[in-house]
């Protein structure tokens, strides 16, 4: 798929693919492996054996979708935020079915009931084909732990959230605004966490897409789950709260 620039007209898939080509090419020498990304994308192709196929989005699921598109206000991504409008009748979102972990991983429920991804180019199930490598979206529901993790994929994150909390290979727990980059190098362990609205990010694996994600455990899950389930209980409970804003009293917030 050739580079376009700023100025392209294109709705749907190809636009929005366009769109995070120009957000990452402005960024480029930023991370050292938005070059591969950006080279990934330039060879992606139009895929000739798409799967339209895809799983039920609930509901709730799809609330949870629509907030976090209109949660993107960040200034360099709101054309990324319109062509998900305008797209969004192309995208095939789903669950992950133990495609991306072992079917016994304990993913913890939150995770397993919130996880929603798409993808624009894949190996399969995608409009653009490239045979090792993908770019996508994933969301996951506020006050949700994704538990840390680590791929041999090398994973590059673009936040779109207003706010997410990233735990990166073992080290505090920081939080990351929208526009923020998160890159993830082979086997390199990492977790995230949302809170009062739910973390949305572009994402991509840049080669070893077939390989699977296994979790690095921690001691601290528990705890980390507890209080994000009693935080979402207190809002739940009408307790007033400014929009877009992180709870009160999660430890180590430090918003980059």
């Amino acid at each position: 798929m050739s580079k376009r620039d700023s100025t392209s007209k294109e709705s749907g898939v190809s636009g929005l693919i366009a769109a995070i080509n120009h957000f990452l090419t402005s960024r480029e020498e930023t991370i050292p492996g938005i070059k591969d990304v950006l080279a990934n994308i330039s060879s992606s192709v139009v895929a000739n054996n798409l799967c339209e196929s895809g799983q039920a989005v609930s509901s709730n699921q799809q609330e949870m979708l629509q907030t976090a598109i209109s949660n993107i206000e960040d200034k360099s991504l709101q054309p990324i935020r319109d062509l998900l409008k305008s797209a969004e009748d192309e995208l095939v979102w789903r669950q992950d079915d133990s495609t991306y972990y072992s079917a016994d991983a304990d993913l913890g429920e939150g995770y397993k009931a919130s996880n929603l991804h798409t993808l624009l180019i894949a190996p399969a199930n995608a409009k653009y084909y490239h045979p090792d490598f993908t770019l996508g979206f994933f969301l996951l529901g506020p006050f949700t732990l994704y538990r840390d993790h680590f791929h041999l994929a090398p994973e590059l994150y673009v936040n779109l959230s207003p706010v997410s909390g990233w735990r990166l290979d073992g080290g505090e727990w920081r939080d990351y605004g929208a526009g923020s980059l998160i890159w993830n190098g082979p086997n390199e362990v990492h977790a995230t966490r949302s809170y009062d609205h739910p973390f949305f990010s572009i994402f991509s694996w840049v080669r070893a897409t077939k390989s699977l994600c296994k979790l690095a455990e921690k001691p601290d899950w528990e705890k980390l789950e507890k209080d994000l389930h009693d935080k979402k209980s207190a809002s739940i409970g009408g307790r007033d709260r400014l929009p877009n804003t992180m709870p009160d009293a999660m430890p180590d917030a430090v918003i980059e």
